[in-house]
């Protein structure tokens, strides 16, 4: 895999989180995400024998697809990822030390963030993108358009939590670059047709943008 983090957001800036997923289901799910234009796909920890379903996942679709664990919270964590082959580190909030070692094991980082100061202090060790993490919490989108304008306009700000197909437009508009999609994409025990709708919604909501854009 020779994509950079800019390629993969560029092409479609949604990371599907399957938090929740069984390593038995994964792929397929995975499957129908890739056919609707996904190209990063996040297994949170605390999902059933996570790692398991990480390596499956960097084995299949590796050479065509970003894979990364989400949730991860500590170095043990980053270590076990590193060993699954897979690309890309997400955490709930700003670990310098954390953002520094996966960095340096040629990771892409994409921590959480809720204060300027953590946006800077994640930039400034490495972080490749931010996830505005919980976003529901904020009370308007004027806080991400306020932070956008401190924030290097180059700098990948993606909102997770709260976000869906129809308020996806209103995102963009706000300064928001991409989006980790939870519970409205995917749910544990969810069937892979469902997962297959769900995509494609969010799928059409990127492409609609781009068409008006």
């Amino acid at each position: 895999m020779t994509h950079s983090f800019d390629a993969f957001m560029q092409e479609f800036p949604m990371v599907a989180i399957l938090r929740g997923v069984q390593p038995d289901e994964v792929v397929e799910h995975t499957q129908v995400l890739l056919d609707a234009g996904f190209k990063m796909i996040e297994v949170p920890l605390n999902s059933p024998d996570p790692f398991t379903s990480i390596r499956l996942l960097q084995d299949t679709f590796g050479e065509q697809a970003l894979i990364g664990a989400g949730t991860v919270l500590t170095q043990q964590d980053l270590a076990q990822l590193i060993a699954t082959g897979a690309g890309l580190m997400v955490c709930p909030h700003t670990d310098v030390e954390l953002i520094k070692t996966a960095k340096l094991a040629g990771l892409f980082a994409l921590p959480g963030f809720f204060t300027a100061s953590e946006a800077f202090a994640a930039l400034q060790a490495g972080a490749d993108g931010l996830k505005l993490f919980p976003a529901e919490a904020l009370p308007s989108l004027k806080v991400i358009k306020a932070l956008g304008a401190v924030i290097p306009s180059d700098t990948w700000i993606c909102p997770v939590g709260g976000v869906t197909p129809d308020n996806v437009p209103e995102y963009f508009a706000a300064g928001a670059k991409g989006f980790g999609l939870g519970s409205a994409l995917y749910k544990k025990g969810q069937s892979v047709a469902t997962t297959k709708t769900n995509a494609q919604a969010f799928a059409n909501a990127w492409q609609a943008w781009q068409g008006a854009n």
